[in-house]
């Protein structure tokens, strides 16, 4: 895939314009389905948002997008990819099998949905939040999980204002 949460009815890119500009079709492409990676590019740079998979290289043992049959051949080198971005505060999973790769990399407590536990790598100390799946196969409405990101990304410092 192109890049991260393309899929047109996933609602993380929903979620971001909801908070950041009150406007959950900010990120869409006018008269198509699907979203302007190069709006969602500047908008992560400007607003300091990392994104990268737990894994390189799964294998999807049914087609379908659920994580329950997905398999992990290659993970990623969290605490190599943290050691990079010496500024890192917060790691933000949105799905059970990234958080529970970053459970066992870190050995720490897994949080529960909209909640946050912390780490430690080296002397930094790293916020680790479970979110709702932005997936519209997580029963909750778009408005709701717009909340609990928001309510995480006030507590992290990076919003300057409240989309309601």
């Amino acid at each position: 895939m192109e890049f991260f949460y393309p899929n047109w009815i996933n609602d993380m890119w929903r979620i971001w314009g909801l908070i950041f500009y009150n406007d959950k079709k900010i990120f869409e492409l006018k008269g198509e389905k699907r979203f302007d990676k190069d709006a969602i590019e500047s908008f992560c740079k400007e607003k300091g948002v990392a994104l990268y998979d737990t894994a390189k290289e799964v294998i999807r043992l049914k087609e379908n997008a659920s994580d329950k049959f997905l398999e992990i051949i290659t993970p990623t080198d969290i605490t190599e990819l943290l050691n990079s971005l010496p500024h890192c505060r917060a790691i933000v999973t949105t799905g059970e099998k990234a958080t529970d790769e970053i459970v066992k990399k870190f050995n720490c407590t897994k949080p529960a949905v909209g909640e946050m536990t912390e780490f430690t790598i080296g002397n930094r100390n790293i916020h680790f939040w479970r979110m709702p799946s932005t997936s519209r196969a997580y029963p909750l409405p778009l408005e709701k999980k717009a909340e609990a990101y928001m309510s995480m990304l006030q507590y992290e410092e990076m919003l300057t204002g409240d989309f309601r």
